[in-house]
C-alpha cells in the first residue's frame, strides 16, 4: 500500500508503479507491476479476460488499495493525494451505469452537477459537446434504457469528457461496440490524443490496441510480461523470409545452409495461386526443381537474422530463380504468443 510518497516522479510520466500488487485472500491477481505510461502516449493495456488489468486500473483510480507497491497518477502520489489528482481523470471502468428512465443528456447533467469544480453556467454547452464528440447528438434525448450496449459504452466516454482532462482511462472501451462505432471511438481516443490527453486503454483486442496505441504493455496472469512503444514490441519479434520460386528444393538447400531451416527441410512448400501470387492454397507436396508453376518457401530469419540482401545474394549465387521475395515482420498477435505461449481474443 502507498506510504504516502511513492517512487520518484518521473516528468514524462503521466502514470508511474513500482512494485505494485494486489491480493484477494490467497489470490494473487497483480504481481510486481512497473507501469510506465508517457505523458500524451495512448497506453494499450493488453491482456486476456483476468490477467489483471481492470484490478490494476482500480488501484491506480483509488477504487481499491493496494496490497504492496506504490502508485503517481499525474504526479501525485495515490490514493494520498486523490483529492487533487482525480479531477484531471476520466475515467470509464467496468461499463457505465446510468439512470435508465433518464435521457442521456439529463443523466450527463446530473453526473456533472455532482462534480463540484464543474461550473454550472457552462453545464449545459460542456454536456451537449461532450454528446457531439462520441456520435450521441442525434440521441441526447432518448432515454438510456433504450440505448445499446455500444450506446452506453459511448455515452460513459461523454461523461468521461465532460470536463478538460489530462489522463483519460478507459477499460474495454470497444466492448459492445458494432464495427462502425469502434471505428468512431478508436478515432475519438486519437483525436484525445492528439489533443495533448494521455489516454490508458485497457482491451483484449489486440486488432483494436494495434491501431490506435503508441504504446503498449502486455499482461498475463497478474503480471507485467513487457510494455514500450508498438514498433519496439513488433521489432523484438521473430521474423520470416519468404522465397517464390520454381527452385523450392534448390533454395530450402540454401536456406538450410544459412542455417534459417534445419537439415534442408523447411516448410511445406506453399503453391502460388496464378490470381493472387501473395494468398497461397493450402500446403501442397513441393514441387519438383525447375517446374514451370512458382512455389513458395518459408523461413525463419530469427530476432537478429541474416540481412535479407545477404539471404537473396545466396539464393542468386546458387542458380535459384527468385521470382519474389518479401520479409514479413512480427505482428502484435506473434508477439504476444512469443511472450505468453498462448494467444486470445484478437478481433473481439
Amino acid at each position: 500500500m502507498s506510504d504516502g510518497t511513492g517512487p520518484r516522479p518521473d516528468a514524462g510520466l503521466a502514470v508511474q508503479t513500482e512494485g505494485l500488487g494486489k491480493t484477494f485472500g490467497r489470490q494473487r491477481a497483480v504481481a510486481d507491476l512497473d507501469l510506465a505510461v508517457p505523458q500524451g502516449s495512448v497506453y494499450g493495456f493488453l491482456g486476456p479476460n483476468g490477467s489483471g488489468k481492470t484490478t490494476t486500473i482500480r488501484m491506480l483510480l483509488g477504487l481499491t488499495s493496494a496490497t504492496s507497491g506504490t502508485i503517481r497518477v499525474l504526479g501525485g502520489a495515490m490514493p494520498d493525494q486523490a483529492r487533487d489528482v482525480l479531477p484531471r481523470v476520466g475515467a470509464l471502468v467496468e461499463g457505465p451505469a446510468f439512470y435508465p428512465f433518464l435521457s442521456g443528456r439529463a443523466n450527463l447533467v446530473r453526473l456533472d452537477s455532482g462534480d463540484r469544480r464543474a461550473p454550472a453556467s457552462t453545464r449545459r454547452a460542456r454536456v451537449d459537446a461532450a454528446l457531439d464528440r462520441v456520435g450521441l447528438g442525434h440521441a441526447a434525448d432518448k432515454k438510456a434504457h433504450a440505448y445499446s450496449l455500444g450506446m452506453k459504452q459511448r455515452l460513459g466516454i461523454a461523461n468521461a469528457l465532460l470536463m478538460p482532462r489530462d489522463l483519460l482511462v478507459l477499460d474495454e472501451p470497444s466492448n459492445g461496440l458494432d464495427p462502425q462505432g469502434t471505428r468512431e471511438v478508436r478515432a475519438l481516443i486519437r483525436s484525445l490524443a492528439d489533443d495533448g490527453t494521455t489516454v490508458l486503454v485497457s482491451s483484449h483486442l489486440l486488432a483494436e490496441v494495434e491501431q490506435m496505441c503508441s504504446h503498449i504493455g502486455v499482461m498475463s496472469a497478474g503480471r507485467l510480461l513487457t510494455q514500450g512503444t508498438l514498433d519496439d514490441l513488433r521489432a523484438l519479434g521473430t521474423h520470416r523470409v519468404r522465397v517464390l520460386t520454381p527452385d523450392p528444393d534448390l533454395a530450402r538447400g540454401v536456406l538450410a545452409r544459412l542455417g534459417l531451416v534445419p537439415d534442408g527441410s523447411g516448410s511445406p512448400a506453399l503453391p502460388a495461386s496464378p490470381d493472387a501470387p501473395d494468398a497461397p492454397a493450402a500446403p501442397a507436396a513441393p514441387a519438383a526443381t525447375g517446374s514451370a508453376g512458382a512455389v513458395r518457401v518459408e523461413a525463419d530469419l530469427g530476432v537478429e537474422g541474416l540481412a535479407p540482401e545477404t539471404v537473396v545474394a545466396a539464393l542468386v549465387a546458387a542458380d535459384v530463380r527468385v521470382r519474389g521475395f518479401e520479409v514479413a515482420g512480427a505482428s502484435l498477435e506473434d508477439r504476444f504468443v512469443d511472450l505468453t505461449g498462448e494467444g486470445f481474443d484478437v478481433a473481439g
